[in-house]
């Protein structure tokens, strides 16, 4: 400290404060003194000081109960209580109250000796506490900070998504091969899914991880009116548990959903057909996580040439492997059941 610490010395004995006073002051300290508990917390509750010292044995208002109403003030400042020799009892008692050390009352230059070695490990302790409540308060406004800036970054990319989703739809309208244009529009889709993550990330109050139903409950209802139409009829269930994941996995997952439920979409039922096709993101313990995606239709025999291009199985075989698992598939006449394990 740079000036003196302030002691508050609460004695009923009237020599013994005025040789405190002498004897504190001598060891650079600034010493103030009350004649009893109740003038001393008087005192403490008007001014500021470093230290309080309390002897136990005192008229009408006792050293425990002086301590007691010491620590209901804001911010007290640390206690060291002054018991007799033989008073272990109440010197536990007094550390149990609250009490930052006591000191054994003796004859002589030993018992300020021992009050001032108290009185500095008491300060020290303060002064500990006093540094790390501040490191802690630096490093919550460096961790909000952080988080400002990873919402902002989400919010641009989301933004910058979007402006290429634009682009790429003016690039469509401008296009009159059908073929082309339904590539491009996989393609929006694909990018749809992306950035949804970035929106939910800076939207939402975690910006390190994606609530996996929210993400998925908007990427299935935008799917469903994409691809279910009067005409053409698609159904597609939802069914998630409380699952959070990292970006880059919610991003994967997403892409994988997309493209499972376009292709369901359009080729497991006829045109003029109506279908379901269910979607479930459920946990399998505590560390795993299943994705089904399922439907009724056709299904496909091994001998028959797959329909499409094949960019989207290549695509769910990329993000399965950045997901360290692999998609097993199931199918037959009945429909086409794909799945996938892989870590939270």
């Amino acid at each position: 400290m740079s000036n003196p610490p302030r002691v508050l010395y609460i004695d009923d004995d009237e020599g013994l404060r005025t040789l405190a006073e002498r004897a504190l002051t001598r060891r650079n300290f600034t010493v103030t003194t009350a004649a009893d508990g109740i003038e001393g917390v008087a005192r403490a509750a008007a001014e500021r000081f470093d230290l309080i010292v309390v002897d136990h044995y005192m008229p009408g208002q006792d050293g425990l109960e002086t301590l007691a109403r010491l620590r209901a003030l804001p911010d007290p400042p640390p206690v060291i209580y002054v018991t007799g020799s033989e008073e272990s009892r109440v010197a536990v008692a007094a550390l149990k109250a609250g009490a930052a050390d006591y000191v054994v009352k003796v004859i002589g230059d030993d018992f300020f000796n021992l009050l001032e070695t108290a009185f500095g490990q008491a300060l020290e302790r303060v002064q500990l506490r006093r540094a790390k409540r501040e490191a802690e308060e630096a490093l919550r406004a460096s961790n909000a900070h952080l988080e400002a800036l990873l919402r902002e970054v989400n919010h641009r990319v989301a933004n910058s998504l979007q402006l290429v989703l634009a682009f790429v739809q003016m690039q469509s309208n401008s296009l009159t091969d059908q073929a082309a244009r339904a590539a491009l529009a996989d393609t929006q889709r694909r990018i749809t899914a992306i950035a949804q993550v970035h929106r939910k990330l800076y939207a939402g109050s975690d910006v390190a991880s994606v609530d996996m139903a929210d993400y998925l409950s908007s990427l299935v209802r935008e799917l469903e009116d994409t691809w279910s139409t009067p005409g053409s009829p698609r159904t597609l269930r939802l069914l998630v548990d409380p699952i959070r994941l990292k970006t880059d996995k919610a991003v994967s997952l997403g892409v994988i959903v997309n493209e499972l439920v376009s292709n369901a979409c359009k080729y497991a039922y006829d045109t003029p057909a109506g279908g379901e096709v269910r979607v479930s993101l459920c946990r399998d313990g505590e560390e795993h996580f299943v994705l089904r995606v399922e439907d009724d239709g056709a299904g496909f025999a091994t001998n028959v040439q797959a329909r499409g291009t094949g960019l989207g199985a290549k695509l769910v075989r990329a993000m399965a492997s950045s997901l360290r698992t692999e998609v097993a598939y199931e199918h037959a006449a009945g429909g086409v059941k794909v799945s996938l394990r892989a870590a939270v």
